[in-house]
């Protein structure tokens, strides 16, 4: 059933996508404001309360109502799952930024690439060239792809899984919502989010991480997300995009701050034509990048669903 319903709620995606302002997901982020409105008095404890009533109130219904649909039928059951699903996903949510980027850039048009960068990730894209705008936006893509699609399959696999597919998008949205705007950064309603978060993608983040390096360049990823993941001030992101960028052969943006012990290259592992100035695996950002990381997302899609099938398979024959 678990296989069905990810493959049916894929299938309805891409016939028709779920809008990124939809209602329900606008009805989520005003119910957030007011959770945080109630409960935001200044103190930490405040925000770890109201993140539990938030994430309760969203995944105790979900999995009731899954318990309600197994006792009525397992069609029932499949259709609520398929239905959760094509909601907590997000695999076509903003891949129209993407396309229109990469199809901007290939034609020349390095306005419309940053303008339509902006857009996506709200920050001035003004003197940004091809190579940071590719970058930035294959970062974007593969980050956003993990959050949206692989780490809401992790926690869909679970008992109980609407339920969990449920609390991964909420607790991913509150650690966002509760931290990232200008009147929250100096908040400590949101750190406990933020942490919450963290633990719940510290699994999924490192399967992600491994399924990219798996269909792709494996010893450079691997030796990326090893030597380089620590380059990030996000732990989850640093992985991703260390072993995404190593599966492709690509240099990621690595702040040198927070890398101040690098191991020496193995020449015997890495590929001595792919070796950047400080050891990390991989050549510069271009256009061709943003193909590379489709390519990528959809054979690390692939993987994850094959895997699936075969553990299904394996379920229904025993």
């Amino acid at each position: 059933m678990t296989f069905l319903s990810i493959l049916f709620a894929l299938l309805i995606e891409q016939l028709k996508p779920l809008r990124a302002d939809n209602p329900i997901y606008a009805w989520i982020k005003s119910f957030a404001a007011r959770i945080e409105n109630w409960f935001n008095a200044g103190h930490a404890h405040h925000g770890r309360l109201g993140w539990f009533v938030m994430v309760a109130a969203l995944t105790v219904p979900a999995g009731l109502i899954y318990w309600v649909c197994l006792r009525i039928s397992p069609l029932a059951a499949l259709a609520w799952n398929v239905l959760i699903v094509y909601m907590t996903l997000g695999f076509r949510h903003y891949s129209h930024y993407f396309t229109s980027i990469q199809l901007a850039l290939n034609t020349g048009d390095e306005v419309a690439a940053r303008a339509l960068l902006a857009e996506w990730i709200k920050q001035d894209t003004s003197d940004m060239d091809i190579t940071e705008i590719s970058r930035i936006a294959a970062e974007k893509a593969l980050v956003t792809t993990h959050r949206h699609v692989f780490g809401v399959f992790f926690w869909f696999l679970m008992p109980v899984g609407p339920a969990c597919a449920v609390m991964y998008r909420v607790a991913e949205y509150l650690a966002r919502a509760w931290n990232e705007p200008d009147h929250m950064k100096q908040e400590v309603f949101g750190r406990f989010a933020e942490r919450a978060f963290y633990w719940i993608d510290w699994i999924p983040a490192r399967f992600t991480a491994s399924a990219f390096a798996v269909v792709g360049n494996f010893e450079d990823a691997i030796y990326a997300w090893r030597n380089f993941a620590d380059r990030w001030k996000d732990e989850a992101v640093g992985i991703i995009l260390s072993a995404g960028g190593g599966a492709m052969g690509v240099r990621f943006g690595t702040p040198a701050e927070s890398a101040s012990d690098v191991l020496p290259i193995d020449a015997a592992t890495v590929d001595s034509t792919l070796e950047s100035a400080d050891g990390f695996p991989g050549d510069p950002p271009s256009p061709r990048t943003l193909q590379s990381t489709v390519g990528l997302v959809w054979r690390a899609l692939l993987l994850w669903m094959f895997l699936l099938l075969l553990l299904s398979v394996a379920v229904w024959l025993g």
